[in-house]
């Protein structure tokens, strides 16, 4: 006998991944050699991006950002068009209403030469990046010990670039998972506030959205963050980068933390002292259009 479907849930998505030149392989398959240099060294890119109804949200700007950084590094890429074919190849058929983290990473490739390796993976927006933006967050602020245009100063270091090389950051958060925090926002010695470990902090005073310049600290241009700014306008408020000191942070009318997951994560705790809600964060994300 045929069985029903009615009242039977649908199964979760499972993650997908796809390598140029191989196309979609299954998700136990090896993808990287032993050698890989983004395995040994950390040497490579990743760019990670919010699928929304099957589409990944601002595509263009991640992968301009990566070229970007391609340059930085000296890593050549393989044309933009075989970058997008390899998303399209991953995502085809992921379910529409299911939200996706969809990452390119291209790493240097063999240590002793030859292509790079790019590959793109899909899965599941994580839960925790999902319950960051409908209950907020708690935040730490962290001494990264360096003045705050201390990276943007040294010609022969990259800076704002988003590297394989992620033991900082990994560091950071498993710091924030022992103070029993949610994240930290890292703060220059001279006492500006700068990025977070995965995201931009962004702040609204008066009438104002304001986020950290890229350029003058070398901190990640968050495309969210930037778009978001971009669009300030359609809320009633103006836009600015600035810099910022932690005292002013407390005294901002809303802090959030933004990246291409989480969207605007309100910080409603910051180095332990809570923050009253701000009336504009649906506003916020309902303008970045994720979901809660």
């Amino acid at each position: 006998m045929v069985g029903s479907s009615v009242g039977k849930v649908a199964a979760e998505p499972t993650a997908r991944i796809a390598v140029l030149g191989r196309g979609p392989v299954p998700p136990g398959d090896p993808v990287l050699r032993g050698d890989d240099l983004g395995v040994l060294h950390g040497d490579g890119l990743f760019e990670t991006m919010h699928l929304r109804d099957g589409e990944p949200w601002l595509r263009d700007e991640h992968l301009a950002r990566l070229t970007t950084a391609a340059a930085a590094v000296e890593l050549v890429l393989p044309p933009t068009a075989a970058l997008i074919d390899l998303l399209d190849e991953v995502r085809t058929g992921w379910p529409a209403p299911v939200e996706g983290a969809l990452r390119l990473v291209c790493t240097r490739g063999p240590e002793a030469g030859g292509p790079p390796t790019v590959y793109a993976t899909l899965a599941e927006v994580p839960a925790p990046a999902r319950a960051a933006r409908r209950d907020g967050i708690t935040v730490a602020t962290l001494p990264l010990g360096l003045p705050a245009a201390a990276r943007n100063g040294l010609s022969w270091l990259p800076a704002g670039i988003k590297s394989t090389s992620y033991a900082v950051n990994s560091a950071a958060r498993r710091w924030a998972r022992r103070a029993g925090v949610d994240d930290v926002l890292w703060i220059s010695s001279d006492g500006y506030a700068l990025e977070g470990p995965t995201a931009n902090v962004v702040w609204l005073t008066d009438d104002t959205l304001c986020t950290v310049p890229a350029a003058t600290t070398g901190i990640l241009a968050g495309t969210t963050a930037a778009w978001l700014l971009a669009h300030a306008a359609e809320l009633g408020l103006s836009a600015a980068e600035r810099m910022v000191t932690t005292a002013e942070l407390h005294a901002a009318d809303g802090v959030w933390f933004t990246s291409s997951l989480r969207g605007p994560a309100e910080v409603h705790t910051l180095d332990g002292v809570r923050r009253a809600r701000c009336p504009r964060t649906p506003a916020l994300q309902a303008l970045l259009g994720f979901p809660v």
